[in-house]
C-alpha cells in the first residue's frame, strides 16, 4: 500500500496566480510559508521556515484565486508531485509542489490576512466580558456555486 498526503497550514506568501491551459481548464499557483519552532539543548528558542509551491485545478483554482490574498492564513490539503524540464541552458530542472484537492481558510471573516488576538479585543475595557466564541460552518469546495 501507498500513500502521498500532504496536509499543512501556513501563511501565503504571495498573491495566487490564475491561468488558464490551452485546453480552458483553470489552474492556480501559489506559495505558502510554515514555520516550525522549538528549543534546542542550550536553551536558546529556534525556528526554521519552509516555502510550500502549491497549484490547484479547476473550481478549487478559482475559488483560491477569488479569495486567498498574500498573508491569509490557510489549510491546504493534497499530495506531492514532482515536475522536470530542461532550461535555456539544457540543464535538467526539477521543482516538487503541492497538488491541492481541499483548502480551508482559516482567517477570520471581513480581515483576509490579518490575525487578531483576542486577549487584545478587549483590554480597553475592563470588566467586559469576551462575546462567546462562535464556531463557523466548514465550507465544502463542492457547495460553491461557481
Amino acid at each position: 500500500m501507498n500513500l502521498n498526503k500532504v496536509m499543512i497550514i501556513g501563511n501565503v506568501t504571495r498573491d495566487p496566480e490564475v491561468r488558464t491551459t490551452p485546453n480552458g481548464q483553470n489552474v492556480t499557483s501559489l506559495g505558502i510559508a510554515t514555520n516550525r519552532r522549538w528549543t534546542d539543548k542550550s536553551g536558546e528558542k529556534k525556528e526554521q521556515v519552509e516555502y510550500h509551491n502549491v497549484v490547484a485545478w479547476r473550481k478549487l483554482a478559482d475559488i483560491i484565486g477569488q479569495y486567498v490574498k498574500k498573508g491569509s492564513k490557510i489549510y491546504i490539503e493534497g499530495r506531492l508531485q514532482t515536475r522536470s524540464w530542461d532550461d535555456q541552458s539544457g540543464a535538467k530542472r526539477y521543482r516538487t509542489e503541492i497538488i491541492a484537492e481541499n483548502m480551508i481558510m482559516l482567517d477570520r471573516p471581513g480581515a483576509p490576512g490579518a490575525t487578531t488576538n483576542r486577549a487584545d479585543d478587549n483590554s480597553s475595557s475592563e470588566g467586559a466580558q469576551p462575546a462567546p466564541e462562535q464556531k463557523e460552518p466548514e465550507i465544502n469546495v463542492e457547495d460553491i456555486p461557481f
